[in-house]
């Protein structure tokens, strides 16, 4: 099963290795494609960014999907915890 990459904003992080990623169940793929998120879901984030020269090099992360038992933004019902990878630039990977 091929890992579905989700569009995120990486400011906003909870923690080092947590951020809000959703306040519903379903969230929209890279390719338009509705995903139901689920407890322990294994997802790509990515941010837009830009290098040095202003060339697109995205911001890239793994992690899987939890639920927000953070205490924080009650609003938001799934997190994505970040792998030990953290967030790195495509041209990285």
């Amino acid at each position: 099963m091929n890992e579905s990459k989700i569009y995120i904003d990486f400011n906003e992080m909870i923690a080092c290795d947590l951020i809000l990623l959703s306040k519903t169940d379903f969230k929209k793929d890279a390719n338009g494609t509705t995903i139901e998120l689920k407890e322990g879901m294994k997802i790509k984030v990515y941010m837009d960014d830009k290098d040095e020269l202003g060339k697109t090099d995205n911001l890239i992360a793994h992690g899987t999907v939890e639920p927000n038992n953070s205490g924080a933004f009650k609003t938001c019902k799934w997190n994505i915890r970040i792998d030990k990878n953290g967030i790195r630039h495509e041209s990285e990977l």
